[in-house]
């Protein structure tokens, strides 16, 4: 058996997503709030290669997700830290596209 940190960011649809299942889920392995839309929490798995299948098994069993629900999880595998979304992927242009841009300032000298 292997003890790992989980942190779990979670996108629900904030009308429909089933909040109750996966904070029922989240209650249920003692999860710590670590600010809007992340937890974190420990559980054993009986091998390294059983964490992402463990974890989808467990998170489908308590909570209807939708179509646009998106699960991402992030913990230490080996030297490594991993992430991965468990359910739904990540958008092809994030929120913040387009806030930045790079000022260029010419020498008048």
């Amino acid at each position: 058996m292997v003890e790992k940190t989980i942190w779990l960011s979670y996108d629900l649809d904030p009308f429909k997503g089933d909040f109750n299942g996966l904070y029922k889920f989240l209650d249920s392995v003692d999860a710590k709030e670590c600010g809007s839309c992340l937890a974190v929490f420990k559980m054993k798995f009986e091998s390294e290669d059983a964490v992402i299948n463990k974890l989808k098994e467990l998170i489908r069993s308590s909570v209807n997700l939708n179509d646009d629900d998106r699960i991402y999880i992030i913990y230490r595998s080996g030297n490594r830290v991993k992430g991965k979304f468990l359910f739904g992927r990540r958008k092809t242009n994030p929120p913040w596209k387009g806030y930045y841009s790079e000022v260029v300032v010419e020498d008048e000298g």
